[in-house]
């Protein structure tokens, strides 16, 4: 029972994150969204990290350029095109759109990292594209034409995770997960602050002099989405194994609805819950091998 309260919890926690982004973006603007939840993120981790380095879990070696690379791209990156997307979409069409990670993970892997897919996992990508059609009402230029803020870069920021799934799997395994998570958010935050200091200096101010709605979407979306989400994510993996924890695929996007709902009067269209439901029968083909399941990455909340 701990096990699914857990998942239960999570799924809840991510898929709120997408309210909370939708709550901070008018304060805090796009890269200040950014900045905040990883800073928020990197204090809930760095006294579980500083106190496991006491202990004496240190690396030997500190593959920091790597790290790097997984902070832009796990963190930095996805999260600021994430934030841009909320500008012109919906919290809800936002989330179901993030479901579309584990697809767009196998394209990324056959692409960029020569990872062989099985015909049953061509099907579920062509699938998952078709439920993406089918979310956007059949109107492909939101994708990639004039109004491809929204659409465009929340599949974008969904691909960063894809590839990041890769890039750490390859060049970082084995590497320590609160030293992983850690400096994911510090280089996210950094690539946050630089995105304010270039783009919109005046976001400053409103960070500085938040008002209390703010300042608990903070919390909610940083100390609890990006901070301890994760604890939560690798106890399920250590718990019951990767394909338990894969479980929240599915229910981020399901929760999130709800949320959009309950706390921001968005609406359920029925092409919002047809292109919901192709997009996960994508996915359950694309991360499924013949004779045994794949590991699932997770959903990264928005």
């Amino acid at each position: 029972m701990k096990l699914y309260g857990a998942l239960m919890a999570l799924s809840l926690i991510w898929g709120l994150s997408f309210v909370f982004i939708e709550v901070l973006i008018p304060v805090a603007g796009v890269w200040g969204t950014v900045f905040l939840r990883c800073m928020a993120g990197a204090a809930v981790l760095l006294p579980l990290f500083l106190y496991r380095w006491w202990k004496g879990k240190r690396p030997a070696v500190l593959p920091w350029k790597r790290l790097i690379v997984v902070g832009l791209f796990n963190a930095g990156l996805p999260w600021g095109l994430i934030a841009l997307s909320q500008t012109s979409l919906t919290s809800n069409m936002a989330a179901v759109l993030n479901a579309s990670t584990p697809i767009l993970t196998g394209v990324a892997g056959f692409l960029l990292f020569s990872v062989r897919l099985h015909w049953r996992q061509w099907g579920g990508i062509m699938i998952g594209f078709a439920g993406i059609i089918l979310l956007t009402g059949f109107r492909p230029g939101e994708i990639t034409g004039e109004r491809f803020i929204g659409v465009g870069t929340m599949l974008l920021a969904a691909s960063c995770y894809g590839f990041v799934s890769h890039f750490t799997k390859r060049y970082l395994q084995g590497t320590d997960v609160v030293l992983l998570a850690l400096a994911g958010l510090l280089v996210g935050a950094a690539s946050g602050a630089l995105g304010m200091f270039w783009l919109d200096p005046a976001s400053w101010g409103n960070v500085i002099d938040m008002d209390l709605q703010s300042i608990l979407a903070v919390i909610g979306l940083g100390c609890l989405g990006s901070g301890a989400a994760h604890l939560l994510y690798y106890y399920m993996i250590n718990q019951a194994g990767a394909e338990f924890a894969s479980m929240v695929t599915y229910l981020v996007p399901v929760t999130a609805l709800i949320w959009g709902r309950v706390l921001l009067g968005e609406a359920v269209t029925p092409n919002l819950i047809y292109g919901l439901l192709t997009i996960f029968a994508g996915v359950y083909l694309s991360t499924k091998r013949k004779g045994h399941s794949q590991q699932l990455p997770s959903v990264k909340a928005g």
